[in-house]
């Protein structure tokens, strides 16, 4: 009974894990904003452009076939659940920042998802040995209502910057703010800094 109302029981360690103002959860909430889009991965694609020497476009077989690595980490969400010791699989961003070649003037990028959603961040963010292009979330494929087929997972920022539903990276000269960050919503979305909203 007191573990359903206040949440799993934690040892020191896993404590330390949670950054302030969070609650740990064992389930995993559903947040976003629209419908959940239908989509048919025959005619889905992936694209890299903008400051790249390599724009590239790829379906969802030439993206099945790139690298793939595991990542078992902590997630964290803006509206204050942690869910502890997750198992995502996908591509590593740094096999796309290859392939796209990005150009020394890039400092930021745009995720562009389906329904026109985005996400921002700057490059060095990005580039992160932890960040995927996930589509696998313990051992199954994402579920749609999670982003199936495919989303950016950022795990050290608050999770909406895991844009759901990805279908392309921008890398720009310049930083443009995301679809929430456009409402409100911090633009660097550090946990461990409780950057929830905009102090503007």
């Amino acid at each position: 009974m007191i573990e359903r109302l206040l949440g799993p029981r934690l040892s020191d360690e896993q404590r330390q894990r949670v950054p302030p103002g969070q609650y740990v959860t064992e389930k995993f909430p559903v947040l976003h904003y629209g419908s959940v889009p239908n989509t048919d991965l025959a005619t889905w694609d992936f694209r890299a452009w903008g400051e790249v020497y390599g724009p590239f476009r790829l379906t969802w077989e030439q993206f099945r076939a790139l690298p793939r690595k595991t990542v078992r980490t902590d997630i964290h969400c803006v509206t204050r659940w942690t869910k502890l010791d997750t198992t995502w699989e996908g591509v590593p961003i740094q096999a796309v920042l290859e392939m796209a070649q990005v150009r020394p003037t890039a400092t930021h990028v745009v995720a562009h998802c389906e329904q026109g959603y985005t996400a921002n961040l700057p490059l060095e963010v990005l580039d992160d040995g932890d960040v995927l292009l996930a589509d696998t979330f313990d051992g199954r494929p994402l579920e749609p209502e999670h982003g199936y087929p495919l989303r950016l997972f950022v795990p050290k920022r608050y999770f909406w910057k895991s844009a759901k539903w990805l279908r392309g990276l921008e890398f720009l000269t310049h930083d443009v703010l995301g679809f929430w960050e456009r409402y409100g919503y911090n633009n660097s979305a550090d946990p461990w800094r409780e950057e929830r909203y905009s102090e503007e």
